[in-house]
């Protein structure tokens, strides 16, 4: 990684948030399904994947998710139109969701705090040296999703895709972190977990990247590589602040 981003040539870093600073670079699904595993729940995975996408649908067209929901809340609230949409088709008991959801969403919540706990200490250190600025496709509530987890210092300007109107892959959401940032591109490093929605966008409009690879949504990419590419986000600590 050092040998990508030479001495002196990153002033600001932007970071994707989901993904990246909650699950240690892996897809959220991946996480969810293990949750669901640890419930008890043993869904066929193509199933599974299918739920997911309807709760991510249902998120970014109802008015579900309030600003002051923390992610436990969120979590909740998307387990239950998981859980709902799987009961419709006979792969769980109706009368089990509620339980089954509060269990999946304890999982991931302490799975996410445990994944932050491991960054703080390096965003802190970033903090102390560069200016940070997140850029997220969220629901509108990640101010408070920071706030619970004890981030919201390290992150003074926030772009986030409820309230921007733009979301991931478009480079425009980038363009106004960068410009929050008052850099030159070439100058800002983002950090992402998605090739395609985070790394490919920022490269296109001039900025540096480093890719946090982990289990992605499907086997190509996984499969995929990129020159940027770092196992985990302590090697931005070799490469920034040595």
């Amino acid at each position: 990684m050092e040998n990508i981003l030479p001495s002196g040539s990153v002033k600001g870093i932007i970071f994707d948030y989901g993904g990246t600073l909650d699950s240690r670079g892996d897809h959220w699904s991946e996480v969810i399904l293990k949750g669901y595993l640890a419930a008890g729940l043993d869904i066929e995975r193509d199933l599974f994947r299918e739920a997911y996408v309807h709760a991510e649908r249902a998120l970014a067209k109802h008015p579900y998710i309030r600003p002051d929901h923390n992610f436990l809340d969120l979590l909740r609230i998307k387990m239950i139109i998981e859980l709902e949409w799987l009961a419709d088709r006979g792969a769980v008991e109706p009368e089990r969701v509620k339980l089954l959801a509060e269990d999946v969403a304890q999982y991931c919540y302490k799975f996410a705090r445990a994944c932050v706990d491991e960054a703080r200490p390096l965003l802190a250190d970033l903090a102390g040296r560069y200016p940070l600025v997140l850029v997220s496709n969220f629901y509108g509530n990640i101010a408070s999703v920071l706030a619970d987890f004890n981030l919201s210092s390290f992150f003074p300007t926030i772009i986030e895709s409820a309230v921007v109107g733009v979301r991931k892959p478009d480079p425009a959401i980038f363009r106004l972190g960068v410009e929050a940032l008052g850099l030159d591109p070439g100058q800002v490093l983002v950090v992402g977990d998605s090739l395609r929605k985070d790394i490919l966008p920022a490269e296109s409009i001039g900025c540096r990247v480093a890719w946090l690879k982990g289990k992605g949504w499907t086997p190509e990419e996984d499969a995929m590589l990129h020159p940027a590419t770092i196992e985990n986000l302590n090697e931005l600590r070799t490469a920034l602040l040595d």
